[in-house]
């Protein structure tokens, strides 16, 4: 299992190639929420979203002559151009397996990067484990999950650890973090960095109105599927379940997921564009919906979100500025 001194073995391993992403705020945001509210914006990361973190992670964590035979991974998007561009970094080959579906700007950077791309049809009842399993039986390369993988967890607590040390800066000893939650690597993996260096602050993760399997998860005390395709607006965070070595964690240290609307989202982009001058995807913009428009449920305090990703695409994210 992911532990801290996992989770700093690979901030060891990013110095100097991750980048720290800064803790941003806005009075605007703050009147709106009624509380500070900070904003980590994982948006600036390298290729747009915390999933570098754990693609890095992976990639450096594995003995090199595992490494030379080359990385696969299954996204549809975030994660795969975290790992091709972690791959390319390292000189090493990369494949990723993505739903033919998937925003074409996620396809097109991927492919940028310098992955080979292997499209599926997830619709038509395409599986990707078994393509994956036909690559890595000619290939011999590494499958790295997008969330269920030791060292992917461990990438994503350096998320979590940057965030103890700026709260530390602000003088935030209580509070709580909200973190945009698909699988629930970035949760997971923050929750472990705070438990460490922050118990003040508790995390929360925020899902989409009918995705919200986490939610449903932390409720039951054990995994609950969703039961819906995964295909939807937010579609960078719809998995279909948390991870078999996420939940146990999540189950663990966070306190009660919250669900979001789709307009809350969409409110929560433009806000994002207006007062800090970001673009944010619908799933990387759900903690920041919930900061500011479900601030009832969470103890006193500031909140911290995630904005977790910034691979909009293009004319769907124009037309939701247009709407406001």
């Amino acid at each position: 299992m992911t532990d801290i001194a996992l989770i700093e073995a690979a901030q060891t391993r990013a110095k100097g190639v991750v980048r720290k992403t800064p803790l941003l705020s806005s009075p605007f945001l703050d009147e709106i929420a009624g509380r500070p509210v900070y904003a980590k914006a994982e948006v600036l990361q390298h290729t747009g979203s915390f999933k570098f973190r754990g693609g890095w992670s992976a990639v450096s964590a594995l003995a090199p002559d595992e490494r030379a035979k080359g990385v696969l991974a299954f996204s549809s998007g975030n994660h795969a151009q975290g790992v091709a561009h972690a791959a390319a970094l390292h000189g090493v080959p990369s494949i990723i397996i993505m739903p033919r579906d998937a925003p074409a700007l996620k396809i097109e950077n991927t492919r940028a990067l310098g992955a080979e791309v292997i499209l599926y049809d997830r619709a038509g009842g395409e599986k990707r484990e078994e393509i994956g399993a036909r690559v890595q039986a000619e290939r011999g390369m590494t499958l790295i999950k997008p969330f269920d993988d030791v060292q992917v967890i461990a990438g994503q607590g350096t998320c979590g650890l940057e965030i103890a040390a700026q709260t530390a800066a602000l003088g935030i000893a209580q509070g709580s973090v909200l973190t945009c939650c698909g699988g629930g690597g970035l949760t997971a993996g923050i929750a472990l960095a705070l438990e460490a260096h922050a118990r003040g602050l508790r995390v929360h993760p925020v899902e989409p109105e009918g995705f919200d399997d986490t939610a449903k998860s932390l409720a039951n005390g054990e995994r609950t599927g969703h039961g819906r395709p995964e295909a939807g607006f937010c579609d960078a965070i719809l998995t279909p379940m948390p991870g078999v070595l996420t939940f146990p964690i999540l189950k663990r240290l966070c306190g009660p997921g919250i669900v979001v609307s789709e307009d809350e989202v969409r409110e929560a982009m433009r806000l994002a564009a207006t007062r800090l001058k970001l673009v944010v995807e619908p799933g990387g913009a759900v903690a920041l919906a919930a900061a500011l428009f479900h601030g009832d449920g969470l103890g006193d305090g500031p909140v911290i979100c995630t904005l977790s990703g910034g691979n909009a695409d293009p004319g769907a994210y124009a037309a939701i500025l247009a709407s406001g």
